[in-house]
Order: C-alpha cells, then sequence, then structure tokens
C-alpha cells in the first residue's frame, strides 16, 4: 500500500478532534498524533541539534540504518508542559500513508508544523552526562545504559529469541536485526559495568526519577524462562548496589512469567513493579499477531500470570503494555474503528477488575516490521481509546507509580494519570 492523497479528508484533524472532545488535553493529543504519524526533519532542524548537549542516538537505533542525513538524531522531544513525544526523525518509504509532522526552526527555536502552520514549540532532550564516561572495563557507559529525560533504562537481554523461532510480533522492529541469535550469556563485567553506569549516572542530581530494565525474550533454563529471570536478578541486584536501597523505583517489562519466577524476582531484587505485555487485548488477534508468545505461554496464561503478579506484587504495581490500534491491522483485525474499540475496552475492563493495569503505546507502522505496510487507525480512534483505558483505572482504583508521563513518557493512557 501507498500514500493515502485524501486520507486527511477521512479522518478528523487535530483541531477537530480537540474540538470534538474538549475534556481531553490538547498536548496529549498532539503527542498521539505525532507518535503516531512521526516527524520528519529539515535539515535546519537537524543542523540545530548540538550532540554535545543534546540527546541523540544512532540512527540504526531508532529507525533505519540506511537513512540519508545525520549519522545521530535525537531520541525524541519534550512539549512546554512536561509531556514527551519519543519519536525520532521519521523513515519516509513508499508504504508511507500519511505526512508526519515537519520539526523545523522558526525563530531560533524548535517548532512542530503540519500543512505550514505553526503546530506547538518543542525542546530537544538534553544528553545525560553519563554517556561521555566509560566504565573500568573500558565499556562506554552510553553502550550499558540509555536514558529518557528522567529514566535510566538498562537491556540486558538485547536479543528475543521469539525471531530466532521466526514467531516474533508482527508490529515490531525491536531485535529483529539479531533473527537467528541465542540469548545473550552475560558475564560478571557486564553486571559491573551496570553498577558502575547506574551509580555515575546517579551523579546528575535531579535527572532521574527511576530505574527501568527490558530485554528480548530468553526461552533457556531449567523453567521455561528461567534465563530471562536469572539475567534480570543479576540486573537488578547491580543496579540496586548502585542505588543503595532496599527497595526502589524500577519498572521491569519482561515476558510471562511464572509463581515461582515472579517471587524469586520479588524476593531477590529491589524490584517494585511488573509489567508484561499481551500487546493486543484480543484472543484471537494475540495468536495471529504474537505467534511467539502464543505458542510458548497462550493469551490465557498471560493473563492468569498478570493476575498471579498482583498477589505479590500488589495491586497499581502490575501493567500489561499493548500496542494501541494494532487490533485494526488487516487481513485479521477488526473492521471497522468503533468495532475494535468497543471489543478492546471490554477486555479492558475484565483485565482492570483484576487489578492490573495498562501501558499503552500508539502504534507506529515500523518499515522493519511484518506490518510495515499497514495503516494505523485515526487519531480520534486513539484518543477514545487512551481516554477509555484512564476510566478504566480510575473506576478500579489503580495507581500508576512507574508509568506515568515523568517516568517513561511514552503511554498516552497513563499520561491522563496526572490530572486524577
Amino acid at each position: 500500500m501507498a500514500f493515502e492523497p485524501d486520507w486527511r479528508e477521512k479522518e478528523l484533524s487535530l483541531k477537530e478532534v480537540a474540538e470534538k472532545y474538549p475534556d481531553f488535553p490538547k498536548l496529549i493529543a498532539l503527542k498521539i498524533d505525532a507518535s503516531r504519524r512521526g516527524i520528519k526533519y529539515t535539515d535546519r532542524a537537524l543542523a540545530a541539534v548540538d550532540p554535545d548537549f543534546h540527546h541523540v542516538e544512532p540512527r540504526s537505533v531508532i529507525t533505519d540504518s540506511g537513512t540519508k542525513g545525520a549519522n545521530s538524531v535525537p531520541l525524541g522531544v519534550t512539549l512546554r508542559d512536561g509531556t514527551l513525544i519519543c519519536q525520532g526523525d521519521k523513515v519516509i518509504t513508499k508504504h508511507t500513508r500519511r505526512e508526519p509532522y515537519t520539526l523545523d526552526i522558526v525563530d531560533g527555536r524548535p517548532v512542530l508544523i503540519d500543512l505550514g502552520e505553526e503546530i506547538e514549540g518543542v525542546e530537544f532532550w538534553e544528553k545525560p552526562l553519563f554517556y561521555d564516561k566509560v566504565t573500568s572495563n573500558g565499556t562506554p557507559m552510553r553502550e550499558v545504559a540509555s536514558a529518557r529525560p528522567q529514566r535510566i533504562c538498562v537491556i540486558p537481554q538485547p536479543v528475543c529469541e521469539f525471531w530466532k523461532h521466526r514467531c516474533g510480533c508482527k508490529y515490531c522492529s525491536i531485535f529483529s536485526d539479531n533473527m537467528g541469535l541465542d540469548a545473550v550469556k552475560r558475564s560478571e563485567a557486564y553486571f559491573q559495568d551496570v553498577y558502575e553506569t547506574v551509580e555515575e549516572a546517579l551523579k546528575q542530581k535531579g535527572r532521574y526519577a527511576s530505574f527501568m530494565m527490558t530485554s528480548g525474550t530468553a526461552l533457556g533454563g531449567e523453567e521455561l524462562l528461567d534465563d530471562e529471570v536469572d539475567a534480570y536478578i543479576q540486573t537488578l541486584q547491580a543496579a540496586g548496589k548502585a542505588i543503595g536501597a532496599q527497595k526502589f523505583t524500577v519498572k521491569l517489562v519482561g515476558t510471562a512469567f511464572s509463581e515461582k519466577q515472579l517471587r524469586r524476582l520479588y524476593d531477590n531484587t529491589g524490584i517494585t513493579t511488573y509489567t508484561t505485555d499481551l500487546e493486543v487485548l484480543n484472543k484471537d488477534l494475540f495468536e495471529w499477531i504474537c505467534p511467539g508468545k502464543a505458542k510458548y505461554i497462550g493469551y490465557d496464561e498471560w493473563k492468569n500470570r498478570l493476575y498471579t503478579a498482583v498477589g505479590i506484587f500488589g495491586k497499581g504495581n502490575v501493567n500489561t503494555g499493548f500496542v494501541g490500534g494494532v487490533e485494526t491491522a488487516q487481513p485479521h483485525g477488526f473492521k471497522s474503528e468503533e468495532e475494535a474499540l468497543t471489543s478492546t475496552l471490554a477486555e479492558a475492563e475484565e483485565i482492570g477488575a483484576h487489578g492490573v493495569s495498562f501501558a499503552e503505546t500508539v502504534w507506529n507502522a515500523n518499515p522493519r516490521s511484518v506490518f510495515y505496510d499497514q495503516r494505523e487507525p485515526s487519531l480520534e480512534y486513539c484518543v477514545r481509546l487512551a481516554q477509555g483505558l484512564a476510566d478504566i483505572r480510575r473506576k478500579n482504583g489503580i495507581g500508576i507509580y512507574t508509568d506515568d508521563y515523568r517516568r517513561c513518557g511514552n503511554h498516552p493512557n497513563t499520561d491522563l494519570a496526572r490530572i486524577d
């Protein structure tokens, strides 16, 4: 499929959505729309990015290593109310359906533009100070941890073994380049690097509000997923040593672990919350979109493990992430947005009643994913979905402690927690 020149005539614009839903924060609606459509930097905007001051990452980390232009680009931008947009410079392909927003420099300041109109000023993220340091092993610290404005992130397992077995999630491009590789066995030197990097990061006073850890799925071990759990425990222990606290604000995003594995994680680390991602709130679509997760664990068991986790971590400390909008992927997804919204929120009601909250991201068809040529749903759909999820969370009295706008910034529904 190719660009749709009449897409604006088929769906409400940002301004029209703001007028139709006046109680929904306009800047969060903008965040959703920019996440859905992407952001394209002008040459002038890229020239204004200072790698010595601004947070940049290699293009291969964010989009596609074959893209022409600057070798490194911003990882995201911040709106004037602190809302984060986690979007780099969008790759335009022949399958791009809608124009992205343009980021240009106007009167010396970065501005998001659409159809020639200035929409909102933004700020580039500042570079973490630890990015310029190396560990005692000689490892650049930026290769050990990454960051968002108020979060440190460590990825101890840079391989997802679902891709090894040709059953990776169809919307996802993370680790897809490592297809066929086995899970990584980390050495003691790596955990020393984690300790030193986190310790160094914390010297930048006031910068970080939380620690986050995620990885690809590692299937091995005496019990399925034991290797992944072991890597998390050792990494969390190294980070905890640097933080110097028995329990600390940490968001762990892992595979759906058994009760035994969850208790081992909780008892042996400073972990306070647990997130495991269903990706799509529908059993049939889960089996199509996430064939590896369906094969090795299954939708019903994944939900059961979420509910078990609530008994260990407590209500409000367990989340499930999903990709908002991917339920409309074709040919098997919902044919109408109304049907998709009704079904998704009904399933969310059942999950939320068990004390599980949601970390919803906005689907953007990545050119390196199986779904590279799909069409994302409308802005109005995404706004209604985010509001519906926030309403379910509030109805069930579920807090957001490590996934709000400050500690993550990638989830529109949890951004709404700031107005609870």
